[in-house]
C-alpha cells in the first residue's frame, strides 16, 4: 500500500513539474513603467481588438517613479508616453505630444496621435511573447523595453537616442518636441508603404528611416523593418523605461533605490523611486548611463543588452508584498524537484 501511495505521489509531482515547465500560468505578464525623464510622462495604453482592457488606459507618471500592471496570457496591445500635458483637477485636458484625443488622462480605447514612440506586445503567441519598439509613427521620447524572468533570447530593445535633437527641419514638430516620420510629414506612398509600395519588396528604407535606424538600430524604422526589430521571449515580465539615459538620472549599479508603495487598485502598484551613486555604462549610441537597483525587500536585478550596457534592473514587476509569477514558479519547481527526489529515494 505504501508503495502504491508513493508511486501515485511521484506521478502527481511529475505532472506538476511538466505543467510548471511548459506554461507561464494564468497570471500572464507584469508590465512596469519607469520614468527616468526629468519631467512627468503620461503613459497611454491601448489593447488590441479582442484583448481586455488593463487596469488603466492612461495615467500620470512623475519623474523618478514607476507603476505596474498585470496583463493576461494572450494579451496584445501598445504603450507610449505622452509629454507636455495639461490636465485639470477633474482629469480633463490634453498633451502636446502623443495625445490620444480622449480629452482626459485615461485614453479610453484611443491610440496615440503621431509622432509617438510605441512599444508593441503580443503575449504568449505560440508559447512566445513578441515585442518591439516602433518609430514608424515617429518619435517623441526615448524608451527602452527589457524582459526579466523569462527564457529564450529576451533581448532588450528600444531607442535611447534623443531624436528630437537630431530631427531634420522638415520632420520637426514645433520647437523640437517630437520628430515626425516621413510618412506623416509627406504622406507619399513610398514613405507610407501603401499602394504599389505595399509589399516588403517594393517598400524600401528611405533616407529618413535610415536616419532613425542609425540612431536606434533595434527599433522599427519603417513598416517592413521586421528582421532586426522584432524580439521574442517566453514567460517574462517587462519593464518599459522612459529616458533610460537621462543624464540627470544616472546612478551606480551598486546603488539601492528607496521605494514607497501605494496601492492603485487591483493588479497595479505605484512607487516613488530614488537612487544615487557614480559609475557609468556606455550605450551603443555613445550615450552614457547606468541605472540599477531593486524594490526594497525583493533583491536586486540587472539586465544587460548585447553590447554590454547595463540597463534598469529596477521595478521589474515584483511587488514588495507579493512574489512575481516567475519567482513563484521557480519556488514551486524547486519544491517539486525536492519532493520527487525524496519519493524515488523511498521507493
Amino acid at each position: 500500500m505504501d508503495h502504491i501511495f508513493c508511486c501515485t505521489s511521484t506521478l502527481n509531482i511529475l505532472s506538476l513539474l511538466v505543467l510548471l515547465l511548459t506554461t507561464r500560468g494564468v497570471s500572464g505578464a507584469t508590465f512596469t513603467f519607469v520614468n527616468r525623464c526629468d519631467y512627468t510622462v503620461w503613459p497611454g495604453i491601448l489593447a488590441n481588438a479582442g484583448s481586455p482592457r488593463l487596469d488603466s488606459t492612461g495615467f500620470e507618471l512623475p519623474k523618478d517613479s514607476s507603476r505596474s500592471f498585470q496583463a493576461p496570457t494572450g494579451w496584445s496591445g501598445r504603450f507610449w508616453g505622452r509629454t507636455n500635458c495639461n490636465f485639470d483637477g477633474s482629469g480633463s485636458g490634453s498633451c502636446l505630444t502623443a495625445d490620444c484625443g480622449a480629452g482626459q488622462v485615461e485614453c479610453n480605447g484611443l491610440g496615440a496621435a503621431p509622432p509617438a514612440t510605441l512599444a508593441e506586445f503580443t503575449l504568449g503567441s505560440g508559447g512566445q511573447d513578441f515585442y518591439d519598439v516602433s518609430l514608424v509613427d515617429g518619435y517623441n521620447l526615448p524608451m527602452i523595453v527589457e524582459g526579466t524572468g523569462g527564457s529564450g533570447a529576451c533581448d532588450s530593445t528600444g531607442c535611447i537616442s534623443d531624436l528630437n535633437q537630431q530631427c531634420p527641419s522638415e520632420l520637426r514638430v514645433g520647437d523640437g518636441s517630437a520628430c515626425k516620420s516621413a510618412c506623416e510629414a509627406f504622406g507619399s506612398p513610398e514613405y507610407c508603404c501603401i499602394g504599389e509600395y505595399g509589399t516588403p519588396a517594393s517598400c524600401r528604407p528611405s533616407v529618413y528611416s535610415e536616419m532613425f535606424k542609425a540612431a536606434c538600430p533595434r527599433s522599427y524604422s519603417y513598416a517592413y523593418d521586421d528582421a532586426t526589430s522584432t524580439f521574442t521571449c517566453t514567460g517574462a515580465d517587462y519593464t518599459l523605461t522612459f529616458c533610460p539615459s537621462s543624464p540627470s538620472q544616472k546612478s551606480s549599479r551598486d546603488a539601492t533605490p528607496t521605494t514607497s508603495a501605494t496601492s492603485q487598485g487591483s493588479g497595479s502598484e505605484y512607487y516613488s523611486v530614488s537612487g544615487s551613486g557614480s559609475g557609468e555604462g556606455e550605450s551603443d549610441t555613445g550615450s552614457e548611463y547606468s541605472v540599477s537597483g531593486s524594490d526594497s525587500g525583493s533583491g536586486s536585478g540587472e539586465a544587460m543588452i548585447a553590447d554590454g550596457s547595463w540597463l534598469a534592473g529596477l521595478a521589474m514587476g515584483d511587488s514588495p508584498r507579493t512574489l512575481s509569477p516567475s519567482t513563484f514558479q521557480s519556488a514551486l519547481i524547486a519544491w517539486a524537484t525536492l519532493s520527487l527526489t525524496l519519493s524515488f529515494h523511498f521507493l
